[in-house]
């Protein structure tokens, strides 16, 4: 029989190149060099900008026209329609309410938009507009994790963590997945921080919230009397000792922290300058509203996003809250839609001049969309009515990265309620954003608790028709 006297501390010193060699795993990861940042095809996209539009807007007022509403505004929906569905909110929503909004068409394309989105109306000829998304969450917080993170339960990694798992960043002194959130005055709300959480997966892939003014990340400002010279040193004495804390605990969380410090020094000069406009044009900077205080807060993230990419960040991530018009409808919509929209449509103008949308995937979605009847919540006041959560059926829009461009995909039927043509699954869309990316969604796996995970879970199919 084979025996051993050697104790844990002697098997770890003997064998620390082993978890040096994690370390340098991680570390080459945030740069792309492993074998995961290795994509499966050749991409038509290299940067994706997700734009998150939390709680859930409605795609009758937005983007699917549904004239036929009009003359039973107010009456019972029909009942072979629905069959006495009851609504997210337990009560059962049964009289029409018809969209006060005109749609035109716009551009070459012939993309109805609602005159609530003049400026992105205005990109129809680059957008590809998806009227038959789907997925099975009605309440928001599970219906956000399934968007992000492939699953309704928490404690996942989000899109923007596998992209950069299986890509890595191209970018040296910025992360390779960032956060910028906005408001409309109510407060982020929802799965909040867990929607660009990196899960399981090691915290070096987590989305990095970055502000849009003051000091970009809390805390990595370099203190008043520490040189440069003074801080390197004392990193890479601290880079010692968690080497040596890692070698004593095997815990590789630790070359996560080695890398965030490494990172956070070289983002103390880099961060500073991204959020630097001034030789931004005074054309650019209206183009986005970053000068106007409605769209000042959004304007300047989607203005970052623009830089941010261009300095190689792989995932960039707005979050904007809150679309949950239960009430007040016409109004909220109104308040959100000025607060976007010109951004919006300035940054999928400036990509394009630059040359920066062929290789940049934008996407614009919410969790799910709105009923086509509507809700009374807080009494019966006229303009107080809403509309209640809708996953049966809702629209999002994407553009860039290889895209049919000025086309729509998908149909729902004369009330926006049901998918009568080409639907698509939540899973569906991560699995074409991962194609676009060039990688396999069911070969980008990452091994936890004895099984491998994949973002699609074991679903999802390439939305290949709306692929150029």
């Amino acid at each position: 029989m084979f025996t051993s006297n050697f104790s844990r501390r002697d098997f770890l010193t003997r064998n620390s190149h082993g978890f040096g060699a994690m370390a340098l795993w991680h570390l080459l990861a945030q740069e792309g060099h492993t074998s995961a940042s290795q994509t499966h095809f050749n991409p038509r996209a290299k940067n994706v900008i997700f734009i998150f539009m939390m709680g859930g807007p409605s795609h009758i007022d937005l983007f699917d026209p549904k004239p036929k509403m009009a003359p039973l505004h107010g009456e019972p929906i029909p009942e072979s329609l629905v069959q006495a569905k009851k609504s997210a909110t337990g009560g059962i929503l049964e009289r029409v309410m018809a969209s006060p909004r005109k749609f035109q068409r716009q551009g070459q394309s012939g993309v109805e938009i609602s005159e609530l989105l003049p400026h992105t109306a205005k990109m129809a000829d680059e957008i590809c507009l998806i009227r038959s998304m789907h997925c099975e969450q009605s309440n928001h917080d599970p219906a956000q994790l399934l968007m992000h993170c492939g699953t309704p339960l928490f404690g996942n990694p989000s899109i923007g963590s596998w992209v950069n798992y299986g890509l890595g960043s191209a970018c040296k002194n910025l992360p390779g997945y960032m956060v910028l959130t906005s408001d409309d005055g109510h407060g982020l709300e929802g799965a909040g921080s867990s929607l660009w959480s990196s899960g399981f997966m090691p915290s070096t892939y987590r989305g990095v919230s970055f502000r849009n003014s003051g000091d970009p990340i809390l805390y990595l400002k370099r203190p008043d009397g520490i040189s440069a010279s003074t801080q390197r040193a004392r990193l890479d004495v601290l880079s010692d000792l968690n080497q040596m804390h890692q070698q004593s605990t095997g815990d590789t969380e630790i070359a996560s922290r080695i890398a965030s410090y490494e990172m956070a020094f070289r983002m103390q000069s880099a961060a500073p300058e991204l959020l630097d406009f001034s030789k931004e044009t005074a054309t650019t900077r209206t183009m986005y509203g970053v000068d106007a205080k409605k769209t000042r807060s959004f304007g300047t993230n989607c203005l970052l996003a623009r830089r941010m990419v261009e300095r190689g960040v792989r995932f960039v991530h707005l979050v904007h809250s809150t679309w949950d018009h239960h009430s007040s409808l016409d109004k909220r919509l109104e308040l959100n839609c000025g607060m976007t929209d010109l951004p919006a449509g300035g940054l999928l103008k400036d990509l394009r001049q630059r040359g920066l949308l062929d290789d940049t995937l934008v996407v614009w979605a919410g969790e799910f969309g709105r009923t086509p009847m509507g809700e009374v919540r807080r009494g019966s006041t006229a303009g107080k009515e809403g509309r209640d959560h809708h996953p049966n059926a809702f629209s999002l829009w994407m553009a860039g990265g290889g895209l049919k461009r000025g086309h729509v995909h998908g149909r729902t039927d004369d009330f926006g309620f049901n998918i009568e043509e080409n639907p698509v699954h939540v899973h569906d869309l991560q699995a074409t954003i991962l194609h676009l990316l060039g990688v396999d969604h069911e070969k980008l796996t990452y091994r936890h608790s004895g099984r491998d995970y994949r973002l699609t879970d074991v679903a999802g199919n390439v939305v290949k028709e709306i692929i150029a």
